[in-house]
């Protein structure tokens, strides 16, 4: 059984980058009354443009049984709650197949961008709505590549 770790940027930084207000505002902005966390994302959309699409993804629960993980190798993908809850976030290395998967739970209020190219599990909210802001490739040429495991994997 792989148990969810809690989101950090350390842990999370091989797969892509952790979105969230943390530390001090890089900038003071609006007659000083907003912090600006800026550039937080290493977006990445090759010969394509990006897009903002909005997801409502069925609530899913723990344990949680993993047999699919998919790739972008075309561009990254953000995925930005629209609700305070956390979700599930299941991220692996590999270059033709994924190794063993990472498991990490969201605090509330942060999202995501995997970066291209790295293997993650499906968008994974826990709790209902299941609203997100997604920000990926808009392109002509396919960007999604899947893994279905021989095994799944338990993540709980």
């Amino acid at each position: 059984m792989i148990r969810p770790e809690p989101l950090t940027a350390e842990a999370f930084a091989p797969f892509g980058d952790v979105l969230e207000a943390a530390g001090t505002a890089d900038k003071i902005i609006n007659q000083g009354l907003c912090g600006r966390f800026h550039d937080r994302a290493r977006l990445d959309f090759g010969d394509a443009r990006a897009g903002i699409s909005i997801f409502r993804a069925e609530p899913r629960s723990l344990p949680y049984r993993l047999d699919l993980v998919e790739r972008h190798p075309e561009g990254s993908q953000a995925f930005i709650p629209m609700t305070e809850h956390p979700f599930l976030v299941i991220v692996a290395t590999g270059d033709d197949q994924p190794d063993t998967p990472r498991a990490f739970l969201t605090a509330p209020h942060q999202g995501i961008n995997i970066h291209r190219g790295v293997w993650h599990g499906v968008l994974t909210p826990l709790h209902a709505p299941g609203l997100f802001a997604v920000i990926d490739r808009i392109g002509p040429t396919p960007n999604l590549q899947e893994h279905w495991f021989k095994d799944p994997y338990t993540i709980g």
